[in-house]
């Protein structure tokens, strides 16, 4: 899938970053990132609609503050050469090491995860992976079953799986990151994760004891009451892929509408991942 990557620069970036960020979320940008003068932000390339992004640079100057957005084609071979010219290895907690191909083993490490993401989301640079996978260092997974939504490069299910869950789906809607989760399961060595290219319509009538899903805010809402729906009556659900504010309380109040009731949060440069459990009758 070929992306539109937008570049904001705002004259008051502190200030105004989230909120170009809330009016971009609301059009359907999926991903964001922070930059030194503003953020950058993506979209698929059929979604975008120059008319609608003028509009947002035009409220947020009602608003005052400067705002000028710079629009780049970012095809496929792009988003791999960036990734090999620049992936580093990453260790979080002391415990999970996630390295491309080309890195060296660490067999110290508790858990060591190879991961080549060419076109999906997915490394544990970005805060909302590595605070996923905080969570699920954590997690009881021993004889689990797990949801993995929005799965992009499979990471979390890999790790899931190496923690001793014993049935894993790993759902995404890109043809690229579907195929990446089958070859980066088999690349570590896993052989309990089934993986489907769909949306939340895919997860059919099976439940699962860990709901993942590290996507963006609107996803999030939208597809809330089908991933409670496939939730045991004690299970957990891990939600990740945007901001402490103004995201955050919009989400629990939508938990709560679904029974669920909000626990923690890891919260790293506004990005967040929190946990909710299921309210306890």
């Amino acid at each position: 899938m070929n992306y539109i990557e937008i570049d904001c620069r705002l004259r008051s970036p502190e200030i105004s970053r989230e909120i170009i960020i809330a009016f971009l979320a609301d059009m359907g940008y999926e991903s964001f990132e922070d930059t030194e003068n503003g953020v950058k932000a993506y979209i698929p390339k059929d979604c975008f609609n120059k008319k609608e992004l003028d509009g947002v640079t035009e409220k947020i100057a009602e608003l005052g503050f400067a705002c000028s957005c710079e629009v780049t084609d970012r095809e496929q071979e792009n988003w791999n050469a960036v990734w090999e010219s620049n992936y580093e290895s990453v260790v979080i907690d002391g415990q999970c090491y996630i390295r491309a191909p080309f890195h060296p083993a660490k067999p110290e490490m508790k858990y060591e995860i190879v991961i080549e993401p060419k076109m999906s989301f997915g490394t544990a640079h970005h805060e909302t992976t590595s605070q996923m996978i905080s969570y699920l260092l954590t997690e009881e997974c021993e004889g689990k079953s797990v949801l993995d939504m929005g799965t992009g490069t499979g990471i979390l299910s890999i790790l899931a799986a190496m923690r001793g869950a014993k049935r894993i789906l790993a759902i995404d809607n890109d043809i690229w990151a579907y195929e990446n989760c089958k070859e980066n399961a088999e690349r570590n060595h896993i052989r309990v994760i089934e993986t489907l290219c769909g949306d939340a319509d895919s997860i059919k009538d099976a439940t699962y004891n860990i709901v993942i899903a590290n996507i963006n805010r609107n996803i999030l809402l939208q597809d809330m009451a089908k991933y409670v729906q496939a939730m045991a009556s004690d299970g957990i659900l891990l939600l990740s892929g945007f901001y402490q504010e103004p995201d955050l309380p919009i989400l629990i109040e939508e938990a709560e509408k679904h029974n669920l009731i909000f626990h923690s949060a890891k919260v790293k440069n506004n990005w967040v991942a929190a946990r909710f459990v299921v309210v306890s009758n």
